[in-house]
């Protein structure tokens, strides 16, 4: 047989539930490398993951690793033989080594020298030795930021090891992984079948699993039945469940037979508003709410049981009981809050730290207020509202709903400012200006809403760099990236075009420490950011030399960035782009080489070659139309023109020596170099492009 299944599960306590779907796919692409790495043959590979286990299925796995061809080239002959032609210590031990005689390695001449070598065959290894290395490889690449230990042993992983299955066809791979022996058998369902279930084939694992074990051990199949389930559930009762993929996956990551429960609580409870139901039941129980046809919530909720139960009614009422106070803690908060009105916790705000070195929230909040009515009063929006909703975009923070249900900062004071009776606009603003929260998100729609969301992410960013605690590595505790990001998506995305330079200048001369390069390191931490907007967005066009020829200018705003980029990607398309890109990078090259330089004004009288007269003269006549181009942001109409240069600085470069023994000519060409180079400079660096 030179084929046969391969199956290994690492059996554990409960994983985290949030981190499971990422374990399982780095556990695949660890298992995958592994095999591909020692030039296995495979079919199908197959993972799975739930709560109390990760596992791989490798069709068709090869039993033998192909003979390998070895070619070694040894030591230079003249080393390899004493005076006598006896062989050298060197020469013995180089044949050693590839387990033949000295008598038996051939010459091979490479370069001036002459060396011993050898070229034979290799038998491959047998699968199975080669499969505990591969397991355990791909366990220790696990992206786990915190590893445990339990018991006396010393491994360490997410969670203590309770058995482990190494099955290649019907024989144990015997090995000790994770301080566990491995074996044939897996267990089933914690409660449903505890015990031991023996695997006589890799390939029954999962029907094993799923017959006698009560567990469903694909992800996905799993997902795809807690799904349905709910949506079923719903509809018995009327309803239609709110899915969201994150609480879909989450539930997924801690069943591993789901069964859907359907419960209620009291009417009264529909009182609170839609997103404090939404996130008791969703975030802090696990539960799908459930909404009637017409899009209102309904007093209904599904929960999906990891137990199929003789008493559902039990599991029911248990459900109800544990939702019950949460609920009626949100209703008790709710209400307590709105004895005052938002705004009588702006004094409070000043005994709140935002940061030591930063003040208070207090502090941040007179911040926010001054860049948003910049950003407002530039723009042309409702000064008056985007200030009202700056003052109080932090006051939610101290209510007692937020404190106990932080993710709703933002909407609870939405709504406490409308039931305080701020206007509208306000109202939406305070709502809006934690948008978007991630990747994907909404971007907030009103004008004081966007105005106060660049300001508070601006402030954050200009007060971290200013105290020196920019993010390093993967460590970005006030989660800078998310907010320059977010920055970022919100001007380009909506089509804001704002100086964001002199916004981060005024960010930064607001901060209560002060800083001399906090402005730079902020706008060059943004504009990294920019480049990883680009590039990671789907199907991208544009690469990261086009980037850095845009970001050379410095632009001081994402919408002009964004406008330079597009002309230089359409202008790359041109027949002409090429050739002017490579003589843009040969005129960076000469200039730098040009020590003691200074461009000026060419003198026309010097000009004595035809070629440099006509590159002069093209210059002269297309200097004002492309300036004007670029000045109104048309850069396609300034390439364009420029396109137009290609024979001009084709025939310049054949023609005529820049670096002429006569101090006066060499200077004039390289004036009128530069000035060649500054035309295009006024849109992208075409130097920084490959070529």
């Amino acid at each position: 047989m030179n084929a046969q299944d391969f199956l290994v599960e690492i059996g554990t306590e409960e994983l985290p539930p949030k981190a499971l779907p990422e374990l399982e796919r780095a556990f695949l692409e660890g298992v995958t490398g592994g095999i591909a790495a020692a030039g296995l043959a495979h079919g199908a590979i197959e993972s799975f993951a739930a709560p109390r286990r990760l596992a791989v299925l490798v069709r068709a796995l090869a039993v033998r690793q192909p003979e390998q061809e070895i070619k070694r080239r040894g030591p230079p002959v003249s080393a390899a033989f004493d005076k006598a032609g006896q062989p050298t210590r060197a020469a013995s031990a180089f044949a050693a080594s590839c387990g033949v005689a000295p008598g038996e390695l051939t010459r091979v001449t490479e370069g001036k020298g002459e060396f011993l070598f050898f070229a034979g065959r290799k038998a491959g290894a047998e699968t199975a030795t080669l499969l505990p290395a591969i397991v355990q490889a791909a366990l220790d690449q696990l992206p786990i930021p915190r590893r445990m230990r339990w018991g006396a042993g010393e491994a360490q992983f997410v969670r203590p090891v309770h058995w482990i299955v190494l099955l290649f066809g019907a024989e144990t791979v015997p090995a000790t992984l994770l301080d566990t022996p491995s074996g044939n058998a897996t267990r089933g369902h914690r409660f449903h079948a505890p015990a031991p279930i023996a695997l006589t084939a890799p390939a029954d694992y999962a029907d094993a699993l799923r017959g006698g074990g009560k567990v469903i051990a694909s992800f996905a199949e799993r997902r795809a039945k807690v799904r349905a389930g709910v949506e079923a559930a719903a509809t018995t009762i009327g309803g239609r469940a709110i899915v969201s993929d994150a609480l879909l996956d989450e539930v997924t990551a801690l069943v591993e037979w789901p069964v859907p429960v359907a419960g209620r609580f009291e009417d009264r409870f529909l009182e609170l508003p839609r997103e404090v139901l939404i996130s008791t039941l969703q975030d802090h129980q696990r539960y799908f709410a459930v909404e009637d046809p017409h899009g209102a919530l309904t007093p209904w909720f599904i929960t999906v049981s990891n137990i199929e139960s003789r008493e559902p009614a039990q599991v029911r009422a248990g459900n109800e009981r544990v939702v019950r106070p949460r609920l009626a803690d949100a209703a008790f908060f709710w209400q307590q809050d709105r004895r005052e009105p938002l705004g009588a916790r702006l004094a409070a705000l000043d005994a709140v730290t935002f940061q030591a070195k930063l003040g208070s929230l207090g502090a941040k909040a007179q911040r926010i207020v001054a860049i948003s009515r910049t950003i407002a009063e530039s723009l042309a929006w409702n000064v008056d509202h985007t200030s009202r909703s700056a003052q109080l975009a932090k006051c939610d923070l101290l209510t007692s709903l937020v404190g106990e249900f932080p993710e709703l900062q933002g909407t609870m004071g939405a709504y406490y400012a409308a039931a305080d009776g701020e206007p509208q606009a306000v109202a939406a603003a305070i709502g809006e200006h934690y948008l978007p929260r991630g990747a994907g998100d909404a971007l907030p729609e009103t004008g004081p809403g966007t105005a106060v969301a660049l300001a508070d992410r601006l402030d954050t960013l200009a007060g971290i760099f200013a105290i020196g605690q920019k993010p390093t590595g993967t460590r970005d505790p006030f989660g800078l990236r998310r907010a320059a990001i977010g920055v970022l998506r919100i001007l380009i995305e909506k089509r804001i075009d704002l100086d964001l330079r002199s916004l981060i200048d005024a960010a930064v001369a607001l901060q209560p420490v002060a800083s001399t390069t906090a402005a730079d390191e902020v706008y060059g931490y943004v504009m990294e950011r920019l480049r990883a907007y680009y590039l990671e967005q789907p199907g991208t066009r544009y690469t990261t030399e086009m980037i850095d020829a845009v970001l050379a200018t410095a632009p001081r705003s994402p919408l002009d960035f964004d406008a330079r980029l597009a002309a230089l990607a359409g202008f790359l398309a041109r027949p002409e782009a090429a050739s002017l890109a490579a003589a843009n990078k040969r005129i960076a090259n000469i200039l730098k080489k040009a020590d003691g330089f200074t461009p000026g004004t060419v003198a026309t009288a010097t000009l004595h070659e035809p070629a440099e007269k006509q590159l002069h003269a093209a210059l002269a006549k297309l200097r004002d139309g492309v300036q004007t181009a670029v000045a109104k942001r048309d850069y396609v109409e300034a390439l364009s023109a420029l396109a137009g240069l290609r024979g001009d600085v084709d025939a310049f470069f054949d023609a005529v020596m820049v670096n002429d023994p006569d101090e006066a000519l060499r200077a004039n060409r390289l004036s009128l170099l530069a000035e060649l180079r500054a035309l295009f400079g006024g849109v992208a660096d075409l130097s920084r492009l490959p070529g």
